[in-house]
């Protein structure tokens, strides 16, 4: 089965789909062949069509498996995907294993501040709780896009190690 690779470039119409029959053997790119050689640290030279295309990656996200990249003098953020990644999205099943239920202590201290309430709707790395370790505050926040269920800290009051912290639906 041929490896393929979908690329969606953020504001642009449609998408780019990337496909080889084996690890060894050149890329396609809709339809045409197209050689991809990595020229150094983070740069790559494409040939597609006769034409060269130096490529920058300037940025990349494994969590939201994203790339920002240069190409040439223009910059823009790729979405990528595989077959497996694609179908799980297409079914909703990304959504399902994306679900957070609960914020744990990441290290014991003393609970300074609680920045939300339950029935608040946050953001992945919205600020939702502030912890004292090692007198530093650290800044907790949201693991993903959730609305929270029940707060199970207290303000001034000491946390250990993986004690729950917040509940999320």
């Amino acid at each position: 089965m041929p490896a393929r690779l979908f690329a969606t470039i953020r504001n642009a119409e449609g998408e780019v789909v990337l496909e080889r029959a084996a690890p060894s053997s050149q890329w396609t790119l809709h339809g045409q062949e197209a050689n991809l050689v990595r020229s150094g640290p983070n740069q790559y030279s494409v040939i597609l069509n006769g034409r060269s295309h130096r490529v920058l990656v300037l940025k990349e996200d494994r969590a939201n498996n994203t790339v920002r990249l240069r190409i040439g003098a223009r910059t823009c953020t790729v979405q990528l995907e595989d077959d497996r990644s694609r179908l799980m999205h297409t079914l909703g099943l990304d959504k399902a294993l994306k679900k957070v239920v609960d914020l744990k202590a990441p290290m014991p201290g003393l609970v300074l501040n609680i920045l939300v309430k339950p029935g608040d709707t946050v953001r992945k790395n919205d600020p939702v709780l502030v912890l004292e370790a090692m007198k530093m505050e650290n800044v907790i926040k949201a693991p993903a896009d959730a609305v929270v269920k029940a707060i199970a800290a207290e303000k001034g009051k000491p946390v250990e190690k993986g004690q729950l912290l917040i509940s999320f639906n």
